[in-house]
């Protein structure tokens, strides 16, 4: 048990500390308790707090109760009420608030109750659940049949939380939510931006970008959403914090609402567009740095590797083809994990590397075959339960492969130092673990060698320009879809003249060079990238 004394003037996260030494880590991470620190906890408490007829309040996942401990230490008679689902933590914060007044703590899913009543606040840190993971999948229909939206099953169950809590706002109530500031970036959010345009609620979106990780692991890439249903303002304020200092703007902005909406990083709501990346509304792009820019779709284009539907059932090594019979001629040479790639090139040596070390490094590719042991193998899948799995059973035959010939390039799908990008000198195929780059054709740029255009990729200057369409996941995680690199900018190469071209695949040779050879000596790739800063940029 948690010992309770003066924990309701505790302003250090003692609680949630003690909960932690005590309760399991599986079990925390099987209801997604990740703690708000209470210096959040109170910024958003006084935001709420900002409302002068707030009376009732709503804690949709109420854990520790870290919100209503910063809301009763300032304003004592309010009347809140909370949700959650783990007996466990609930039955800690009853003991925590036995004596407080006006406290109605329900052991039940939010998500499915308390439609009908309204708040003058509501404040949340919630649970953040891949859908897939959540036990109870009908929540879906009653979300859609309660808002009148249309929804799928690959968003987070957080979103959800943000889009009823938004529903079950009282006229001038407040929200403060803290959710993953990936839903900023990402094409599910799409539908979380549609609803806070379209409700007029958005008055604040506060993301964090820490400089070093002064808060948990969680929050490290999470943002702060405030919201008011009220008719005083209909701008939006995005405002990124680098450090914990910079929280005392925050704070400014609570407290002159609304009288605060002139400044470069204020938007009218109504033009707030849901379909694109909102990070160029709190991050200043690199693109806008350089001149003569086009969309990288213009002379690339870029789609996923090979999806199989079940890997292990589709990919061989050379003692698995061994083992079941298959001749290689049945066999699609493919690299089939990203750490199989070391380096920049992935020349036909490491190519026979990985099969030399027995490396899964061939796809089953046995459309026609009538071979006796194909059709064993076959069978064998039929009878595992291969054939109806999702991607499997919308194929015919269902052990067909998509059509994705070998790419001359590959771009990495996620990274935590950037981009990266392979020449796939092998001519060989890749599963999903990199997305697939073919040069346009019949395009401006076939008259542009595409030495020239790997070497640009191998640039921080294209790093820099890509990273405005990336996306943000924790730890520092970055994800890039085929449409996040279709849509972004890039040089326009063609506009080089012949002796700079020659250069740059001067360079770029020598650099090939080194690599090659183990030893990779990125003097010649700075060089590169001196040129095209030299040639395109702004100032």
């Amino acid at each position: 048990m948690i010992d309770v004394k003066n924990i309701l003037q505790a302003t250090n996260n003692q609680v949630e500390k003690d909960y932690s030494k005590i309760i399991s880590l599986e079990h925390r991470k099987k209801f997604a308790q990740f703690f708000t620190p209470f210096q959040l906890a109170s910024l958003m408490a006084d935001w709420l707090l900002g409302n002068q007829e707030l009376k009732t309040v709503l804690e949709p996942a109420f854990g520790l109760g870290v919100f209503t401990r910063a809301l009763i230490g300032k304003k004592s008679d309010l009347s809140i009420k909370g949700f959650d689902i783990d007996e466990t933590i609930l039955s800690e914060a009853k003991e925590i608030f036995s004596d407080t007044p006006n406290l109605d703590l329900l052991l039940e899913d939010y998500m499915f109750n308390d439609w009908n009543n309204k708040y003058d606040g509501i404040i949340c840190n919630p649970p953040y659940f891949k859908f897939h993971d959540y036990d109870n999948k009908t929540i879906l229909s009653e979300i859609e049949n309660r808002l009148k939206i249309k929804l799928n099953g690959f968003t987070n169950l957080y979103t959800l939380f943000l889009l009823k809590s938004i529903y079950q706002l009282n006229s001038n109530g407040r929200l403060a939510y803290i959710i993953p500031s990936e839903f900023l970036n990402s094409d599910y959010g799409k539908l979380v931006k549609s609803a806070l345009i379209k409700n007029k609620v958005l008055r604040h979106i506060v993301v964090f970008d820490f400089e070093e990780n002064v808060f948990d692991d969680a929050l490290t890439t999470a943002c702060i959403l405030l919201c008011s249903n009220d008719k005083h303002n209909q701008k939006v304020k995005f405002t990124t914090i680098k450090k914990i200092d910079d929280l005392e703007q925050i704070k400014t902005y609570i407290s002159q609402y609304p009288l605060n909406n002139g400044d470069e990083s204020t938007f009218n709501i109504s033009d707030l567009e849901p379909e694109i990346k909102w990070r160029k509304y709190y991050q200043q792009q690199n693109g806008i740095r350089y001149k003569n820019l086009i969309p990288f779709s213009s002379v690339a284009k870029v789609v996923r590797g090979i999806a199989t539907g079940a890997n292990e059932y589709f990919t061989f090594s050379k003692s698995k083809a061994n083992q079941y019979g298959i001749d290689e001629k049945y066999l699609l040479p493919c690299i089939c994990k990203a750490v199989d790639v070391k380096d920049n090139f992935f020349t036909k040596d490491n190519f026979n590397s990985l099969v030399n070390n027995d490396r899964q490094a061939f796809l089953l590719n046995a459309i026609g075959s009538q071979d006796e042991n194909v059709l064993k193998y076959i069978k064998l899948g039929e009878t595992s339960g291969i054939d109806k799995k999702y991607l499997t059973a919308c194929r015919t035959p269902w052990y067909s492969l998509e059509n994705r010939p070998p790419s001359p390039i590959w771009v990495s799908v996620f990274n935590r130092s950037g981009l990266k990008f392979i020449r796939n000198e092998a001519n060989i195929s890749n599963l999903t673990t990199f997305h697939c780059v073919y040069p346009v054709q019949n395009s401006l740029f076939d008259n542009v060698n595409v030495d020239v255009l790997f070497a640009y990729l191998l640039t921080d200057v294209a790093r820099e320009i890509f990273e405005d369409n990336r996306r943000e996941y924790g730890n520092g995680l970055q994800k890039f879809e085929p449409n996040d690199l279709n849509k972004a900018m890039m040089l326009d190469l063609t506009l080089l003249d012949k002796k700079t071209e020659n250069k740059i695949i001067e360079l770029y040779k020598k650099f090939r060079e080194t690599a090659i050879n183990k030893s990779p000596d990125d003097s010649f790739l700075v060089e590169i990238n001196d040129i095209f800063k030299t040639k395109y940029s702004q100032c």
